[in-house]
């Protein structure tokens, strides 16, 4: 009886998201009141659960994704994504060009929400494409390859981290082992599945393209821009290296482990773009504080989808369902990390949405994760590889490359659909030969 209530309780936020197109935020509040009564409690200690369950959630997360929109934003305003894409391509040249956008969507897409990451580094795809004469879809889907694995795997995207804090990861450790399986994950989506797209045709209306690019003098150097978009990844990964190679006994260990704290290091790295790509850029204070304050308001409705998947699953936990799925699934003999990417993934077919999947998913899977004699980081990279799976005409990045490479939904299928199951598939195919290795 507790399985079934939790299945009418995901259908029906399914029905609520998808038929009745109500707000996420608004459907996991009510289906977490609804699951909450059903399951015995009262509507006092459902709402407290919910409560809970939000602040829990959103505790430090405000902070890692509040700054990770600034600072995606100050390197999207300052040139600096344009200039590492024009520099890497000039540098790859022709015949290497999809490596040049591969490790371009790699590195923008770090800092960067996908949504933005999409509209700044497609038109930028066009103008490369049109210059070399070379097929659109064959130079845009290793960007776009790239730009969704690192949404999907990676902190400090919302998704990932959010799973991380709900599963008590290491941020760090999944950022490492994210990165080991992304690789392979973005060169089977990107680079061999390109290989067969040469013969669809794409025509981008012109005013997705015909953008006006800020002149060569205006950007920052290629250097800065690297720095600048990569010094979140530079302070977790030093920090999480250093405590595998020296220990956390070491004074300068626990130095570098403050720096490489995910909260300290996305404040450091938007001081750094602050002095970087804004004033040394010529921009003014007022006008860099008022574009960080617009960032943020960006990503207001992702923060209260993630409290309202954080909510779920805490009234999930108190009413003992968690457990009780927990026990159920330990009996199953499936193995956990192919149990999370097949909630996800069954999830993120019926919503849509890869955050919203890979957040109640992560609440579904919860109880068994410290019963399992598998790592919390992979089963978070599991997630965020099944959230990523058959992306098709409820998601929004379905109807962004539809609109923006102007192809026919049929075309997009065979395309945005195919590249996107590629790297879920790749991702825990990645995850559970990384199982055997740690």
């Amino acid at each position: 009886m507790p399985l079934f209530i939790v299945i009418i309780g995901v259908l029906l936020l399914l029905v609520l998201i998808v038929v009745f197109k109500l707000n996420a935020f608004i459907s996991f509040f009510i289906v977490s009141l609804l699951v909450g009564v059903a399951e015995g409690l009262s509507v006092t200690e459902t709402v407290h659960a919910i409560q809970k369950g939000m602040g829990d959630t959103l505790g430090s997360l405000v902070i890692i994704l509040g700054f990770g929109a600034m600072l995606g934003k100050l390197v999207a305003d300052s040139g600096a994504a344009q200039q590492i894409t024009s520099r890497l391509v000039s540098i790859f040249g022709l015949r290497y060009i999809q490596w040049a956008l591969i490790i371009t969507g790699f590195i923008v897409g770090i800092p960067m929400f996908y949504s933005v990451g999409f509209v700044i580094m497609v038109p930028l795809v066009f103008t490369v494409a049109f210059t070399t004469r070379l097929p659109i879809l064959y130079v845009g889907i290793p960007m776009l390859a790239s730009l969704s694995v690192t949404h999907g795997y990676l902190p400090p995207h919302p998704a990932p981290t959010a799973i991380s804090q709900m599963l008590h990861a290491d941020i760090g450790t999944t950022m490492i082992y994210g990165i080991i399986v992304a690789v392979p994950a973005i060169i089977a989506g990107g680079i061999i599945f390109s290989q067969t797209l040469k013969k669809y045709k794409s025509e981008p209306l012109k005013e997705f393209y015909n953008t006006e690019p800020l002149p060569e003098e205006k950007l920052p150097s290629l250097g800065v821009s690297l720095f600048t978009a990569l010094l979140p990844l530079i302070l977790i990964g030093i920090a999480t290296a250093s405590k595998f190679i020296w220990g956390e006994n070491y004074g300068f260990v626990k130095i570098i482990g403050m720096l490489g704290n995910p909260a300290i290091a996305m404040l450091l790295s938007v001081l750094t773009a602050i002095v970087t790509l804004g004033l040394n850029q010529g921009m003014n204070m007022k006008t860099l504080m008022f574009s960080a304050a617009k960032a943020v308001s960006s990503i207001a409705m992702v923060l209260l989808i993630i409290a309202g998947a954080g909510g779920l699953k805490q009234v999930l936990v108190d009413s003992g369902v968690s457990q009780y799925i927990g026990d159920l699934l330990n009996g199953s003999g499936l193995s956990p990390l192919l149990m999370a990417w097949l909630i996800a993934a069954l999830i993120r077919v019926c919503v849509g949405s890869a955050t919203v999947a890979g957040l109640t998913a992560a609440g579904i899977i919860l109880p068994i994760v410290h019963a399992a004699d598998v790592p919390a980081e992979l089963i978070v990279l599991a997630i965020g590889a099944g959230s990523l799976m058959l992306s098709h005409v409820n998601d929004g990045g379905f109807w962004m490359f539809k609109e923006y490479f102007n192809m026919s939904v049929k075309d997009t299928f065979k395309t945005w659909t195919v590249m996107e199951s590629i790297v879920s598939v790749m991702g825990l195919i990645g995850v559970l030969v990384l199982n055997q290795f740690i």
